[in-house]
């Protein structure tokens, strides 16, 4: 929110300086962004006009020019603007003037051509960026009159940095209330306006949008002058509040906005047809914007402002450019309406665009402001451009509109939060300077917030405004007190912090990721089903929640391989997002399903350079012993597996595998598969890990055991098994024969090529083996190496080696 300063002090008394009120607006919530000072030092510059203008003889760009500063005799003046001519009026910075930028003018001669002066365009007086041209001030200027008086300065523009929740502070009128409340004074609200209506013309309006429009006000005004020019005083109050004039009927409907809070359109009347409907888009449905710059397709889920042939307007964002008021309007229809913020929220970004009017009606505008508004806007047009006005045309929906409901705030609990008492005249002054209503009661107030302020809804929003408007500084600083309890970690579980603790002492730096990610990039990846997408995203590019971790953090990774990271090893803990097909308990929809999980990215080198060993690219396995190390930590290794399918499409099937946990899959491992690698410009060296966290971090309860009294017994074996036969598939089928009997299984020796069968290859292991109560006898190994070997017969296709 940006604004004039002079303009705020017209609607409310101040009795500060300019330092100060931009401290204790600050201080109250309202933080004052940019500061701006305006017209400052601007002694000897004065209105002057040019009554003769020539080419300069020496320089083609220059003109020597006669210019009237009601001194007398003309002043001659050297000036190279490309739009210095004769008759208009402009700013003169007479010898002996210093400007804002520290130019000190004297006389001086250009090109052997004596100059007395300087004429300015805007930029060179510290008033706008503007440096195209001279600044042409209206044609009733009085000429000799010093600037600075002329146009009311000096002045400053001051651009707030407002939170979502203050939309009532996006117009000068609902910012003079909390001014008016931090410095004891009134707002000076101007008088509502009386338009006496002189013409019958009229439209029918239709509310079509239920809920999410459910009031909507125009006037038609015929016979403005197209021609008329918009005052000086109002240009400069946009012109300093950011916006640059364009028309008079445009600059009106903007400085409304900027007075009340209240977006407005106007449309050519002559351009319309049949009745004015409120309703919600085709599919489809297109509209030409308002500034030529597209043609948008509209979707059911905006607004649209049509009449009885086509959409005129996407409702609380911009205009059709067919309805414009152009340089030929003599007859307008103004409109004023209540959009219910989610029916705009989102809607304005989905086009690529942003707007004062759509930033406005997403927060939240007044539902009691559109009449107000719509006649103030008819005042001044025809006090401006003329003409005749007719009927306020009225359609709305009371049922849809909110109403303010009364809250209520106990004495004590004011006290107790804020740490001080404040006293009860103190209180009631506060709230009825910010326009409330104060109703006394046995323990407090009740407290009822005009309908402007959506933020007000419970105990806590009231003591938030005492302390605000009292002052933070007011506010005594007590340290804490109490008695801390210690949360108690659980045995049976493993913090995160020793997870990570033990990720960064194998070399991975940790990364945090945006929640959102693009739904094309999810695409690529094959993860673009059951997406919960977001109802108000904060870009297209990010739509959508994650479903998995590794989409944003192999992006990082991709990020530093640019910055010639070769070597990069990320994780991650954070919450992946699918819907589950469940109803929501409130809203019937399928509820979104919220995992925490760890993703692991790694590429370039297996080992940091060093010279103790020969350099080699990161593999499957070097992975793979990141993953065991973290399973170690739960203490129980003989419940997880690797299983080389039902992989995803984005792993290698040559080079992946399946994590699982007691039969269920916890997550996946591998190589990114290639098509995807070159996809996202990778090369095949990157390799990738996500797992459910809950799995991972259960962790088995220390149980003191005796040391075995009777000594273990070792047998080993060397079995021939199909290629396509895992380690764990071996590994299940032999624990699963022997049972308690097998204390270890290790697997020593891999072999395939001369003496075996191609497709087939051969693992030696050893088999420890331990009863706690006898010892075991060669007996009882030579039966456990049956049973072990009759079972990989059944299970594996093995066949024992001699």
């Amino acid at each position: 929110m940006k604004f004039s300063e002079n303009w705020l002090r017209e609607l409310v008394e101040i009795e500060a300086d300019r330092v100060a009120l931009a401290h204790a607006l600050t201080m109250a919530g309202l933080e004052v962004e940019e500061l701006t000072p305006l017209g400052e030092g601007l002694t000897g510059v004065v209105v002057a006009e040019i009554v003769a203008a020539e080419k300069h003889p020496e320089a083609d760009r220059l003109q020597v020019c006669k210019v009237d500063a009601g001194q007398g005799e003309p002043l001659q003046i050297v000036c190279g603007a490309p739009n210095a001519r004769v008759g208009i009026k402009v700013p003169l910075a007479t010898v002996g003037a210093t400007l804002p930028g520290g130019i000190a003018i004297k006389a001086a001669k250009l090109r052997g051509v004596e100059s007395f002066g300087m004429l300015c365009s805007a930029k060179e007086l510290g008033l706008d960026a503007d440096a195209s041209g001279l600044l042409e001030l209206p044609a009733d200027a009085p000429v000799g009159r010093p600037l600075a008086d002329y146009l009311g300065l000096p002045d400053a523009s001051i651009e707030l940095k407002l939170t979502p929740n203050r939309p009532d502070c996006l117009g000068l009128l609902g910012l003079a209330h909390d001014v008016a409340a931090l410095f004891g004074s009134a707002v000076k609200a101007p008088a509502p306006p009386s338009i006496a209506v002189e013409s019958a013309a009229r439209r029918g309006i239709r509310l079509e949008a239920g809920k999410d429009a459910p009031r909507y006000l125009g006037r038609i005004v015929e016979g403005i002058d197209p021609a008329a020019r918009t005052p000086l005083w109002l240009a400069e109050r946009l012109r300093r509040a950011g916006l640059r004039p364009v028309s008079a009927v445009v600059d009106i409907t903007n400085y409304v906005m900027l007075e009340l809070g209240q977006p407005l359109h106007a449309f050519d009347n002559d351009a319309l047809h049949g009745d004015i409907v409120v309703r919600h888009a085709r599919t489809g449905e297109k509209l030409d914007l308002l500034d030529g710059s597209k043609a948008v397709r509209l979707g059911e889920e905006f607004l649209v402002i049509a009449d009885e042939r086509e959409a005129l307007a996407v409702a609380g964002i911009m205009g059709g450019y067919h309805s414009r008021v152009t340089d030929a309007t003599r007859n307008v229809f103004l409109e004023a309406a209540h959009f219910a913020p989610a029916a705009i929220m989102g809607r304005a970004r989905k086009l690529g665009l942003h707007t004062d009017a759509s930033h406005r009606f997403e927060r939240g505008v007044d539902p009691a402001l559109p009449r107000r508004a719509l006649d103030r806007a008819t005042e001044l047009l025809l006090a401006i451009a003329g003409g005749k006005a007719g009927p306020a045309l009225v359609a709305e929906r009371p049922e849809d509109l909110p109403a303010p409901q009364p809250v209520a705030l106990r004495r004590a609990r004011l006290a107790r939060v804020l740490g001080v008492t404040v006293a009860d005249e103190e209180v009631a002054r506060i709230f009825t300077a910010l326009g409330m209503r104060v109703e006394a009661a046995a323990d407090g107030w009740r407290i009822t917030a005009p309908s402007s302020r959506f933020d007000i809804e419970r105990e806590e929003d009231l003591i938030e405004e005492v302390a605000r408007i009292h002052g933070y500084d007011r506010i005594p600083t007590h340290s804490p007190a109490g008695a801390l309890t210690l949360a108690t970690e659980p045995e049976a579980r493993l913090g995160e912090l020793a997870v990570r603790e033990q990720l960064a002492a194998r070399g991975y730096y940790e990364a945090v990721n945006l929640a959102f990610v693009s739904e094309e990039l999810l695409r690529r990846w094959g993860l673009d089903e059951a997406l919960v997408p977001l109802a108000n995203p904060l870009s297209a590019d990010l739509a959508v929640m994650r479903p998995s971790l590794l989409p944003g953090l192999v992006a990082a990774l991709s990020r530093n391989r640019a910055r010639q990271q070769e070597r990069v090893r990320l994780f991650e803990f954070g919450r992946v997002f699918r819907r589950d097909g469940r109803p929501d308990v409130q809203t019937s929809k399928p509820a979104p399903l919220e995992t925490p999980s760890l993703a692991i990215v790694a590429s370039g080198a297996a080992r940091a350079e060093q010279w103790g060993e020969p350099a080699r690219t990161l593999d499957f396995f070097d992975l793979k012993g990141d993953l065991d190390a973290l399973i170690a930590w739960g203490g129980e290794p003989g419940r997880w597996s690797l299983h080389a399918d039902d992989l995803p499409g984005w792993l290698h099937p040559g080079r992946g595998a399946r994590v699982v946990r007691d039969g269920e899959t916890a997550g996946y491992l591998g190589a990114l598969h290639p098509q995807l690698a070159k996809a996202l410009d990778l090369g095949p060296d990157v390799h990738v890990l996500e797992l459910a966290l809950e799995p991972l971090l259960a962790r088995r309860l220390p149980r003191a055991q005796p040391v075995p009294r009777f000594p273990s017994v070792r047998r080993d074996i060397a079995v021939e098994v199909p290629e396509t036969v895992g380690w764990s598939q071996i590994e299940q089928a032999v624990r699963g024969s022997l049972g308690e009997a097998l204390k270890e299984l290790r697997l020593f020796d891999r072999y395939s090529g001369k003496g075996v069968e191609e497709g087939r290859k051969s693992l030696a292991m050893g088999l420890i083996l331990q009863d706690a109560s006898r010892t075991l006898t060669d007996d009882d190994a030579d039966r456990c190496v049956r049973e072990a070997v009759s079972a990989l017969e059944k299970a594996c296709k093995a066949r024992l080696r001699g």
